[in-house]
């Protein structure tokens, strides 16, 4: 059964799009066990009857907001990295993007991390599925001999908890609005290392 009824018109893709913001605010504020479906109804002012419109449950509504999540993360992310060809780039590139998105959007790292303490399957596969794709990159990158021949998967989890804390530092703790300096030291860890060698 799919996650969501895809509306068929611009107008009930408008009451959608309400909904699922309805639903980050509610979350974000009450936490996911604590809000109810009265809740993100009455926060995006729409009758009960519409949500099941769309979904079948509270959870089918979270785990979609999850799905959208990811594929939104890796849209921005490919969107700013469209036309650089250098790996060292695209890493540096898709730093920035990702902070961004997390930073301009407050709800994401909430309703992400709580996915653990609801169903720790759903943030398992949210972090599993965001490195499938990761690996395919990091493989091609060291079969044209630009990365080290590590295990992809480590590779990949490595990056990824890099952008994570990277991202919890400098647009939750504090807000920043540039990240040159930050994904230029983070680079330099990349391509540099981040150790003198022995003597």
């Amino acid at each position: 059964m799919p996650l969501v009824n895809l509306p068929k018109t611009q107008r009930g893709q408008e009451t959608l799009d309400n909904l699922c913001a309805a639903a980050e605010r509610v979350f974000y504020r009450k936490g996911y066990h604590n809000s109810t479906i009265k809740d993100i109804t009455k926060e995006a002012q729409i009758g009960l009857g519409t949500f099941y419109i769309y979904f079948s449950d509270k959870k089918s509504l979270y785990v979609y907001l999850l799905s959208d999540y990811s594929k939104f993360i890796r849209k921005a992310i490919s969107k700013r990295i469209a036309h650089l060809t250098d790996r060292r780039d695209i890493e540096r590139e898709g730093l920035i993007a990702f902070l961004e998105v997390v930073r301009d959007n407050q709800y994401i790292y909430n309703i992400i991390w709580e996915s653990l303490y609801i169903d720790k399957q759903l943030f398992v596969d949210y972090y599993n599925d965001f490195a499938s794709h990761y690996i395919n990159y990091i493989e091609q990158a060291q079969s044209e001999e630009v990365m080290r021949k590590l295990n992809p998967e480590t590779v990949a989890f490595v990056l990824m908890g890099i952008a994570n804390f990277v991202g919890l530092r400098y647009t939750m703790f504090e807000k920043r609005e540039d990240f040159d300096d930050i994904a230029s030291d983070v680079a330099t860890i990349y391509n540099e290392g981040l150790f003198f060698p022995k003597d």
